[in-house]
């Protein structure tokens, strides 16, 4: 999965103007190219570059318009940094022009369900995140129920990694993502946290989106402004219970976090 050395964080770039924490911050490609240089010096293993909304009510848009805002920023990412980009779709088209125009993943939020999204997939032999959600963008939050989250969740997602390995997906290009926020409630999604282990007997890296989710402006009653202290305590946890990359709005600190959960893992006994 990209050849990572461990727990790594990916940085989060929308280039929208309406996703739920940094819409409309970053639509030109020079503010895109200049937020991702922070993140790649802040030591963000991968760029997630994402040109669709996936907030709770969001909107769909064409699949041209999606390409007009993240293909320039997936050019330019990949010439002036080098840092692998991942691509945040769902739509087979974009899949095609981000690839050409230097994406090295794909990071999915359905899972490849999309009309021929997964045959595009195996055509392009990139790595994929396949991620869980219960109903849509616009649906997902209404009324999210589940006689037993953890168990639904991985039995979903080693479904959908056997059907990718069937339509020609190496095991080793896929990766796994829960998907909290997205049909779940915040008691579901600590109960996906605190059972994550559970999800590695997929045997695919574990990817964690957490960042500054509305789960944890419940749980500390913070606006999405003020949740980087709840952010950091969930992302130590999420790899401390096997997540391999961290999906992240404030990489400088996740970096942190996640090299102090590393070296605790590492530790091993005593002196």
């Amino acid at each position: 999965m990209l050849k990572l050395d461990g727990p790594a964080v990916m940085g989060v770039l929308n280039v929208t103007p309406d996703s739920f924490s940094d819409g409309g911050r970053f639509q030109t490609v020079e503010l895109a190219l200049e937020h991702a240089g922070k993140m790649v010096a802040q030591g963000a293993a991968i760029i997630d570059i994402g040109g669709e909304s996936t907030r709770p009510g969001a909107r769909d848009i064409s699949e041209q318009e999606e390409i007009d805002r993240v293909v320039p920023v997936i050019e330019a990412v990949v010439r002036e940094f080098g840092t692998p980009v991942s691509v945040d779709t769902s739509k087979s088209a974009v899949m095609r022009a981000a690839a050409a125009a230097g994406a090295a993943m794909i990071n999915d939020i359905r899972a490849l369900q999309l009309e021929s999204a997964l045959a595009t997939a195996a055509e392009l032999q990139l790595p994929v995140c396949l991620m869980h959600m219960q109903g849509t963008p616009q649906s997902m939050q209404a009324r999210p129920r589940y006689d037993n989250v953890v168990e639904e969740v991985a039995a979903f997602l080693a479904q959908r990694v056997a059907q990718c390995v069937r339509a020609g997906l190496a095991k080793d290009l896929l990766a796994v993502d829960p998907g909290f926020g997205f049909g779940k409630t915040p008691q579901q999604n600590m109960a996906l946290l605190a059972n994550l282990g559970r999800l590695r007997d997929i045997g695919c890296p574990i990817l964690v989106g957490v960042s500054r989710k509305s789960t944890l402006g419940v749980i500390t009653g913070r606006d999405t402004a003020d949740r980087l202290a709840a952010s950091i305590a969930a992302a130590t946890a999420a790899v401390l219970r096997g997540a391999s990359i961290i999906r992240a709005h404030d990489v400088a600190e996740t970096v942190d976090a996640v090299r102090v959960a590393r070296s605790l893992m590492q530790s091993g006994g005593g002196e």
